[in-house]
């Protein structure tokens, strides 16, 4: 029984071997089980101006970096550490995030993880 637990258990760095891309974000999977998506996003300093309508809930989590967010027609700023609960259907988009590491966050470019609560 302890294999087999054992084999089921995902273990990893959410900072290890980020991406950098040139436009846009890079969107990665790391867990998927029942109704529940975890991504981590690495987002370049510029942004795609796509709005998101989801069909299911999303939390989000700034690892670092610095954006700005369109969110139901309101500008919302967050900075590393900042946390946002997005309902399903509520249109979303990324605005503009920080493409250069900043001297607290050495090596960082502005980094998410996302929490989708599919229905």
């Amino acid at each position: 029984m302890g294999l087999l637990i054992l084999a089921l258990i995902q273990r990893g760095n959410l900072f290890a071997d980020l991406p950098s891309p040139a436009t846009g974000e890079v969107f990665e999977e790391l867990l998927r089980c029942r109704n529940l998506r975890i991504e981590r996003i690495t987002s370049s300093g510029e942004p795609e101006p796509v709005l998101y309508d989801q069909d299911q809930d999303e939390w989000i989590l700034l690892l670092s970096g610095k954006a700005r967010l369109e969110i139901a027609g309101e500008t919302i700023a967050l900075s590393s550490g900042d946390y946002l609960f997005i309902p399903a259907h509520t249109p979303h988009r990324v605005l503009q995030t920080s493409a250069e590491p900043t001297s607290a966050e050495p090596g960082f470019t502005c980094t998410w993880l996302a929490i989708h609560l599919e229905t």
